[in-house]
């Protein structure tokens, strides 16, 4: 009989991309989301790639009660994935109750479900944002946390010691996975990145630009210690990423962890530019983007990118997609939204 996985935040950017490859892999997953920042047409992409669509369940995992009665319906589950939560750095900062209360409720609620029912394995969507603005580059995982520039990024500090705790008091293995900047989307264009309103990400902005929903994309700063003064981030196409969440839930599944709670930080290793994006985006795609130079945004860090060489090594996982192939996903992504 196949394992069993919950993919909280299912229907979302990086959920749905990682719900294919679960069941492309076999895994029996079971989705849940409220819906807040993803639509429900997403499982039908799920299913017109797979073949079959996961069991869905909208549910708000910040609602201590609503969740409860979920996992007593549902409480036979051999791993989660735990994306649910807001993601948005500048949104955080204008609205940081918001970002504590869903982001540390949920978690909390899953987890004591998980102690309840006696679920053994979890995998956490974490973030850079703990490194803060490090002062050695490329980061690895034994780099030390800042104090983060976010309440966004506090909330994945925050989690990160939850978890910590959680696996010392009961029988719960934990793997977080800290991302760097998620690109891109699948190559049949039937799912990607699809943010309700305004994009707070770069390259959902760059294609809602290239394609007309937005007259002119924003750069915010051009006077960083960079090469050409715009910040540096390492951008990882989502596919890359969710095959490291397959890695992740099979290295828990399978007992193959050498402690109850590892950190693996998953990027390519490389750092670009914003105008590095935006040339290449333009070069791909054979476009030219109407942008201008910004302040710079409350939260942002300079420059960051990965180490990945413990990721690579222990989970037996690396990033084998190209930047190229990142936005021209993400660009034949934005057409299908638009035919």
């Amino acid at each position: 009989m196949s394992k069993k996985i919950l993919v909280t935040g299912g229907t979302g950017y990086i959920g749905s991309h990682t719900t294919v490859e679960l069941l492309k892999s076999g895994y029996q997953v079971v989705a849940i989301d409220n819906l807040s920042n993803s639509k429900i047409e997403v499982l039908d992409g799920i299913k017109k790639i797979v073949g079959t669509a996961p069991e869905f369940h909208n549910v708000d995992l910040a609602d201590k009660l609503a969740t409860a009665l979920f996992f007593d319906k549902q409480p036979n589950f051999d791993a989660i994935i735990h994306f649910a939560a807001y993601k948005a750095v500048g949104e955080s900062v204008a609205n940081p109750l918001m970002y504590y209360e869903n982001n540390l409720s949920s978690l909390v609620n899953v987890l004591t479900a998980m102690a309840k029912h006696k679920i053994k394995n979890i995998v956490f969507s974490s973030s850079c944002t703990v490194y803060g603005q490090p002062d050695t580059l490329p980061v690895t995982e034994l780099s030390p946390l800042k104090k983060a520039d976010s309440p966004y990024g506090n909330t994945k500090q925050i989690a990160e010691d939850i978890i910590a705790d959680s696996v010392r008091a009961f029988d719960i293995k934990a793997i977080a996975l800290r991302y760097f900047n998620p690109i891109g989307a699948h190559a049949s264009a039937q799912i990607g990145e699809l943010p309700n309103g305004t994009p707070n990400n770069l390259v959902p902005f760059i294609t809602q630009t290239a394609i007309g929903i937005r007259q002119e994309l924003s750069v915010f700063g051009k006077d960083y210690n960079t090469e050409d003064g715009t910040a540096i981030r390492d951008y990882i196409h989502v596919c890359d990423l969710a095959d490291a969440h397959i890695a992740a839930v099979n290295r828990l599944t399978e007992n193959k962890t050498k402690h109850n709670f590892e950190i693996f930080n998953i990027g390519t290793g490389k750092g670009n530019s914003v105008l590095d994006i935006i040339k290449t985006f333009e070069q791909v795609n054979h476009l030219k983007l109407n942008y201008k130079i910004v302040d710079r945004r409350a939260g942002d860090i300079e420059k960051v990118w990965a180490d990945t060489t413990f990721a690579n090594q222990e989970l037996g996982w690396t990033s084998n997609r190209t930047l190229e192939e990142s936005l021209k996903s993400a660009w034949d992504w934005e057409k299908h939204l638009d035919t």
